[in-house]
């Protein structure tokens, strides 16, 4: 069988293009292309198969990949023709039509049957077409300028076969003997008409006059006009706030499906949820923070219906169930540790009683054998977490180091610890048929589902213990000062090792997607910033004021002298302290702090080398408390220029966030603070782009063609210059919050808002709009007049009315996606929003470790009933094309 391709594409000299022919699992194959007249690549292949996979990609002289095709091409053959002249397009991931063909689509159209193209002997051309439609009244005809195509008449155009999602297809035959110029174009079935066509020139092609050859025009995409493309609007909520009749104090999986009811009758597409993996470190309520998963593949137990497990409670357990039910059901908060020991009591109950069936279930046995590769050892770390009173491993008595041997012993029936293993396996599998049952109930409805994935892993977890070699476990991540907090964030999750990561494809990450593409339609990347570089900090920080980027270009110490900086390591690196630093931090305490610092006898001090860093002094506190001066000596460890690193063998240097802001930098002589201030402008705002940009696009590529979801990217904080190019490239949508711009303006306007974005008014890591109203009274003003275009004093409250407005600002855009909070829905009707706003916040950024308990205050039975409220909602989601 013989293969003709044609691509046109505009290279620079000494560049070329290649054709790559296979797929996972197979020998790629590369075949140089030639370029013939108008810069239209050519090349000429062999192929035996009736199904290809392939791509294209530019090389340089030396065969150096420059740049890849993200997404493949894939073509089916009929079997009565022996040759085919390929018309391709290059295929950009960024069209937007290439991003909307994944699971939401597929949810949309779960009834959708693909159709068969007749393809026959006496037919010249087969047109191809990508036009993912997610209005089922809508399909994609042709027409064009020659008799055969209807010569430009509505009444003549030709009908294409959806014959996958998103792929349509006619084969046709055209005798003319001319340069053919068509459109696609919209058409609806239920008005037998066509109803637009597509944006954009005329697209071309060639005549086929050749015998027993078919010439397959293979387009990317159909150019959709906005508002036929597809829009949503969604809830965003976590699964452990929600509040319902069946609860037990919190939360649980089968409550999404009355939140889908809820949102159907709304004409909400999209429920957002964060993170449901399993916390579980200690049993207590500092568990309660959804981004530290002891397991990247569990499921949290809190999230399981007692009253919906394939088995019932024991007879004598029912009455302190009911009780105890009805006490955590009337909090108005979570109590986590009450909630989590009282689910952990039944359940053992239930299994103890039922365990001979459980373990002659035949579901069950399939899904130990389909996930062995994470429960095994998920289900040991439990057994042994448990066991040893910590989820720290270096603690542990035995299996301090993973050895897979002997933890599968784990799961055979003469080990001592084969029930409690199976106890956490089985407990697994009900939460993963009960979430299974929400989402399948969700997508009937229509409903898409979007999950959130943490940029980070705990540093005690089953990942951690059985595959350190991934991870940077002698490092802490985080993320530099920002409005939540001037001193950072150290989240305490070990870094990546990406090197390791990179050498099998990235199959740890690959695999993750496929974990969470079982349940998941979308997905929110926590901190994608994070794929770029993070914020590392040595394990001596406690603070996020202390890390720097990596991967960076750091400094050397031959670039101090060429900036004209006199370098020295004690006064640059170490904290400097003199009499009158001494006296602003502590005052009349100053005597106190000797204890932890030296008199150098010349008016500077240095710390006792027992307490020369932030962990060491906070360690010291833990067991000997010492009031205000523990915070002051610690703040005080972060007084220094510049931050050192080893690295392979070769000291360099990263400047300090905000150095000059320190008492450091004060007390130098004023050239030398501009020639630092100049340096640090450099290693921040001009050095690092490139190489985070060429860093995003090692990984991000490979890892995102992994997984069907339509992903998103929370893209806050200081975001460098690269991250927007890759997002856009990448076809990844943008997360804009209006009070929290990444311009340089106080306020972001949704009206603005691209199509490649999704809005919102507030976060999960925000306080809620009827909050944040109270906190700044002339911020508020300003957005109360400027933003909101209202005249006279802002009132005291944010009002349902000025709560609709905001709502409305952020539906009637361009933007993809608008997803809001619970609680901003709520805000728009005076008989709904809750009258304690401060039981609303979900999180603060600001305090480490925070109590994550936010409860909804309305049961989900009883707001499906407020059909007023309802009905406004629908109609405002409707009338902004978002339904």
């Amino acid at each position: 069988m013989k293969l003709y391709f044609n691509v046109g594409y505009i290279v620079k000299a000494g560049e070329s293009l290649e054709l790559i022919i296979g797929d996972e699992g197979f020998a790629a194959k590369a075949h140089t292309m030639f370029c013939a007249e108008n810069d239209l690549w050519r090349c000429e292949v062999d192929y035996f198969s009736k199904v290809i996979s392939y791509h294209y990609r530019v090389v340089d002289h030396k065969g150096n990949t420059l740049r890849d095709e993200f997404v493949k091409h894939q073509l089916s053959f009929p079997h009565n023709y022996k040759e085919f002249i390929i018309f391709d397009e290059w295929n950009n991931k960024n069209f937007p039509e290439n991003y909307l063909n994944n699971k939401i689509l597929y949810n949309k159209l779960h009834d959708f049957i693909p159709e068969k193209v007749a393809i026959l002997k006496k037919h010249t051309h087969l047109f191809r077409i990508e036009a993912p439609i997610y209005n089922p009244d809508w399909k994609i005809v042709l027409f064009g300028n020659t008799p055969s195509l209807g010569g430009w008449d509505y009444g003549k155009v030709v009908h294409l076969s959806q014959t996958d999602f998103g792929v349509w297809e006619v084969s046709v035959d055209i005798p003319e003997n001319e340069p053919i110029e068509f459109k696609y174009c919209l058409y609806s079935i239920s008005e037998n008409r066509v109803i637009d066509v597509e944006t954009g020139g005329n697209r071309l092609t060639v005549a086929n006059l050749l015998p027993d050859v078919l010439q397959i025009v293979s387009n990317h995409y159909f150019r959709f006009k906005g508002y036929q493309m597809y829009h949503d609007a969604g809830v965003a909520v976590p699964v452990f706030s929600l509040r319902s009749e069946e609860g037990f104090g919190v939360g649980e999986f089968a409550d999404i499906k009355k939140l889908a009811d809820w949102a159907k009758n709304t004409n909400l597409g999209i429920i957002q949820i964060l993170p449901i993996n399993d916390t579980t470190a200690n049993y207590s309520w500092t568990d309660s923070y959804p981004y530290a998963a002891v397991s990247v593949y569990a499921l949290h137990p809190q999230y399981i219906s007692l009253e919906k497990l394939e088995f019932p409670l024991p007879k004598e357990l029912v009455e302190d169930y009911g009780i105890e039910k009805q006490q955590l059901n009337a909090l108005t908060l979570i109590d986590y540790e009450k909630m989590i020991s009282g689910k952990w009591k039944y359940l053992k109950a239930v299994f103890n009683t039922e365990k001979d069936k459980i373990y002659k279930d035949r579901n069950f046995k399939k899904f130990i054998k389909d996930n062995e590769h994470w429960l095994v050892p998920y289900a040991a770390f439990c057994v042994l977490r448990d066991k040893y009173k910590t989820p720290n491993f270096n603690e542990w008595k035995t299996h301090k180091k993973y050895i897979a041997g002997k933890i599968s012993q784990f799961f055979t029936t003469k080990s001592k610890d084969y029930d409690a293993s199976m106890l956490h396996a089985w407990v697994q599998y009900e939460l993963h048929c009960q979430l299974k049952d929400a989402v399948d109930y969700a997508h009937q409805l229509g409903i898409s589902l979007k999950g959130d994935l943490p940029i980070g892993i705990y540093r005690y977890s089953v990942e951690a213990w059985t595959e350190p070699e991934l991870f940077g476990m002698d490092f802490q991540a985080g993320a530099p000062p920002d409005q939540f907090t001037e001193l950072g964030q150290n989240w305490e999750f070990p870094t990546y090792n990406w090197e390791a990561l990179k050498a099998d494809d990235y199959q740890w990450w690959k695999n993750r997607f496929k974990a969470l593409e079982q349940y998941f339609d979308a997905m929110r990347i926590d901190h994608i910033l994070g794929f770029f570089r993070i914020w590392r900090m040595p394990i001596s920080a406690v603070q996020g004021i202390l890390g720097y980027f990596y991967p960076a270009v750091p400094i050397v110490l031959e670039e101090f002298k060429a900036w004209q900086i006199p370098f020295n390591v004690e006064r640059y690196c170490q904290p400097f302290i003199n009499n009158k630093i001494l006296w602003d931090y502590f005052g009349e305490d100053s005597e106190k702090a000797l204890e932890f610092i030296n008199d150098n006898g010349d008016g500077t001090y240095s710390f006792k080398k027992e307490f020369d860093t932030q962990r060491k002094l906070a360690e010291f506190f833990i067991k000997n408390p010492r009031g205000s001066l523990e915070e002051q000596l610690i703040s005080l460890c972060a007084n220094v220029l510049f931050l050192v690193e080893q690295r392979k063998g070769e000291t360099v240097y990263h400047p300090r966030f905000n150095v000059f802001n320190t008492e450091s930098y004060q007390y130098l002589p004023e050239p030398e603070q501009k020639s630092i201030y100049d340096l640090y402008h450099d290693y921040f705002f001009r050095r690092q782009d490139h190489l985070w940009y060429e860093k995003a696009m090692e990984k991000l590529p490979v890892i995102l063609n992994a997984t069907k979801m339509l992903i998103c990217g929370e893209d806050l904080g200081m975001v460098p210059a690269c991250v927007p190019v890759v997002m856009d490239e990448l076809g990844i949508i943008a997360l804009k919050v209006q009070r929290m711009p990444s311009e340089n303006i106080p306020f972001y306007n949704p009206k603005y808002a691209n199509y490649m974005n999704v809005v919102t008014a507030s976060s999960h890591d925000s306080s809620t709009l009827r909050q944040w109203w109270k906190e700044d009274l002339t911020l508020t003003q300003r957005y109360f007049n400027q933003q909101l275009i209202q005249y006279g004093k802002a009132p005291a409250e944010l009002n349902p009315e000025l709560a609709e407005i905001i709502m409305k600002q952020h539906l009637y855009n361009e933007a993809m996606l608008a997803i809001f909070p619970i609680q901003e829905f709520l805000a728009t009707d005076v008989t709904l929003a809750n009258k304690n706003i401060d039981d609303e916040r979900i999180n603060n950024p600001a305090v480490f470790p925070h109590y994550w308990r936010y409860r909804m205050h309305i049961k989900l039975e009883d707001l499906k009933q407020k059909q007023a409220f309802n009905e406004k909602i629908a109609f405002w989601v409707k009338d902004s094309g978002r339904s």
